[in-house]
Order: structure tokens, then C-alpha cells, then sequence
């Protein structure tokens, strides 16, 4: 990768969004929680959630990960709450879609736009679909329990 490509691919606007992780702090009693790994490159993310009616209302995420799965957790984190679990399941498909060419993700998770350089290294793509799918495995972990 030359250094023309990493600065492409960690712009500005994706380390900004990296530095401002949205709902670091721990849930007091959360419904669920889950943690995924991204196995090429180590990243992590843990999240705790609470439910009401089937829709998120308390978010909390641990993320251990590169600039671009810091980023994708930060995007997620800012819509995430009071989503359903077939929202975050649709975003999850559209968000891996994205990364193989498709259009970005509608709204409220639009500003995935700003992850579209990183289709060029799937060995990245991972790393930015773990907070949907810690999130996908938390409310699975919900839905049993209940």
C-alpha cells in the first residue's frame, strides 16, 4: 500500500470520526451484550445494549479497532438507538454491500459514504462491520433470553 493510499483511505474526516466515539461509557444493567473480532487484523468491538419493545434504547461499545472500524463505530453509535433488530440486520447487508461496490447505506446511516475508500482493502472490510454485528449477536443474545 503506498502512502498515496493510506492517506486516501484514513482521511481527515475518518479520523475525526475515530476520536469521537459515541457511548464508550458502560450500560448499569444492560439486556445484552456481545463482542466480535475481526480476524485478520485483531480489531475488536464489544457492545452492551438495552431493549424496550424490540428497539435499542440504551447503547454502550468497547472499541479496540484500526481508524476504519473506529469510524464505523462512530457512524453506527450516532443512529443506532432506537433501531429495531431488522434495521441494524438491513444496515449490516447494505453496509457490506457498499464495501463491495454497492451504494452507500440510506439514511440515518448515510455518512457510511465516507468508508467507501476502504473498498479497495477487504482485508479492512471486517473491521467496519463490527459494531453492526456485536450488535446483530447482543440482540440474538436478548431474543433468547426473553
Amino acid at each position: 500500500m503506498s502512502d498515496a493510499d493510506l492517506f486516501k483511505l484514513y482521511s481527515q474526516r475518518i479520523l475525526a470520526l475515530a476520536a469521537d466515539i459515541p457511548f464508550t461509557e458502560p450500560l448499569a444493567t444492560p439486556d445484552a451484550s456481545a463482542r466480535k473480532r475481526a480476524p485478520l487484523c485483531g480489531s475488536t468491538v464489544a457492545v452492551s445494549l438495552t431493549l424496550t419493545d424490540g428497539r435499542i434504547t440504551g447503547y454502550s461499545q468497547q472499541v479496540h479497532a484500526c481508524a476504519l472500524g473506529q469510524a464505523s463505530a462512530a457512524i453506527f453509535g450516532a443512529a443506532v438507538i432506537g433501531r429495531s433488530r431488522d434495521e441494524v440486520a438491513a444496515l449490516r447487508d447494505a453496509l457490506a454491500a457498499m464495501l463491495t461496490g454497492g451504494p452507500v447505506p440510506a439514511a440515518p446511516f448515510g455518512e457510511y459514504e465516507v468508508l467507501q475508500a476502504a473498498r479497495d482493502y477487504p482485508n479492512r472490510h471486517a473491521s467496519i462491520l463490527l459494531a453492526p454485528e456485536a450488535t446483530l449477536e447482543a440482540l440474538d443474545a436478548a431474543a433468547k433470553a426473553a
